[in-house]
């Protein structure tokens, strides 16, 4: 599945704002802006990823009302991770990144992951947080619906059924964004 390289999002409901990256071999370069519950933030972000999808490396920068804010994370490629270059024993095991601020990031374990219909895949992330950067594991899963279709929860009681094109980007994510390029 080649990626196009660029696509955009109109985030919706509760957050107002876009996402666009661009994309090229091995590398995701995307920017968001957004105003959520009355505070707004900007986040560009640069994902590596190597040749299974894995993520290898992320620089992220996010700008709110507080200052800007930046973290390096590097893996490598088996599950062991850094943060701003100290070792990050929490995410031991953690093979994809998900960002708070990013749709395009639920592209990842769908690239990586064999997932025949009506397989579900547990793809626990790293999740950076929009605002201040935390980085913390996120518990999800996801459950193959048809070619295009994947039933979606994540830990607190999140669900949602994510609907991809045929180069596993999310086309639309219920609640969260909508892909219009």
């Amino acid at each position: 599945m080649e990626l196009p390289p660029f696509a955009a999002w109109r985030f919706v409901d509760a957050v107002d704002g876009f996402e666009v990256v661009y994309a090229r071999p091995g590398r995701l370069r995307g920017h968001t802006c957004a105003v959520e519950g009355g505070r707004p933030y900007a986040v560009t972000y640069e994902i590596a990823v190597d040749a299974a999808w894995r993520t290898r490396s992320l620089m992220v920068t996010s700008e709110t009302l507080a200052g800007v804010r930046s973290a390096h994370l590097q893996s490598d490629g088996e599950g062991a991770w850094t943060v701003d270059g100290v070792a990050a024993p929490h995410l031991d095991g953690l093979l994809d990144v998900d960002l708070e601020a990013s749709a395009c990031t639920n592209t990842l374990p769908v690239h990586r992951l064999e997932m025949p219909v009506g397989r579900a895949v547990t793809a626990a992330a790293v999740y950076v947080q929009a605002f201040d950067l935390v980085v913390r594991r996120l518990d999800q899963t996801y459950r193959r619906l048809d070619e295009h279709r994947f039933a979606y929860t994540s830990e607190g009681g999140f669900e949602a059924v994510l609907t991809y094109d045929d180069a596993g980007l999310v086309v639309d994510y219920p609640g969260i964004a909508v892909r219009f390029a």
